[in-house]
């Protein structure tokens, strides 16, 4: 993941998640970070092996620093603990760590500010298998011009990662009836979980 880093970034010589993290809070890269209350740099174990990424903190988040902690947030635990795993085991981030005004969806320049903290990120975390959670994060992460039903139901590959792509948990509290193919995603999700016991790390630098 370090090569998809700007030549030059101080990220690449930052050895946790914690000097992330500090960095994140204290160094604004585009407007949205000067009029945030915190930064929400991610949450959770540093080598999981399951990073979950959305687009970008709501005002729960933003106000406490920490990823998901709303009614989205809830119910991610919930689809999670359906599929046999605890948010605490796995690493939970935003593309985005700042929110932006009135949770208006993020713009490509604040995105491609921010993507290469995740980079840094998923460089030090090394997980097997990531889940990006709505259209927003899926295109952002993996660069495609596409429809959510484009990218869902199979496993994408992000530089040596799978990654799948499913709702957002704050639409599927809009569309209830978006529960049944995201439930559809995550048990797939959950068998190639099984399948990776064992994460070959060389794809993964």
């Amino acid at each position: 993941m370090d090569a998809l880093l700007p030549a030059g970034s101080p990220l690449a010589h930052m050895a946790t998640l914690g000097e992330i993290a500090a960095w994140v809070e204290r160094t604004p890269l585009i407007d949205i970070d000067r009029t945030r209350t915190r930064a929400v740099a991610g949450h959770g174990k540093a080598d999981a092996d399951l990073v979950v990424i959305g687009e970008a903190p709501g005002l729960d988040e933003d106000r406490t620093g920490k990823p998901f902690v709303g009614r989205a947030g809830l119910l991610l635990t919930k689809i999670l603990a359906a599929i046999h795993i605890d948010r605490e085991d796995i690493f939970i981030t935003n593309i985005l760590k700042s929110r932006p005004p009135s949770n208006r969806r993020p713009e490509q320049h604040e995105m491609s500010a921010h993507l290469p903290i995740l980079y840094r990120q998923l460089a030090l975390i090394r997980p097997c298998l990531l889940l990006a959670l709505g259209k927003t994060a899926g295109t952002g992460l993996l660069g495609l011009k596409t429809s959510l039903s484009g990218m869902r139901g199979r496993f994408h590959d992000f530089h040596g990662l799978p990654c799948m792509v499913t709702y957002h948990p704050a639409a599927l509290l809009r569309h209830p009836n978006w529960k049944k193919p995201t439930w559809e995603d995550v048990q797939r999700l959950r068998n190639r979980y099984d399948e990776l016991t064992e994460c070959p790390t060389a794809t993964h630098v």
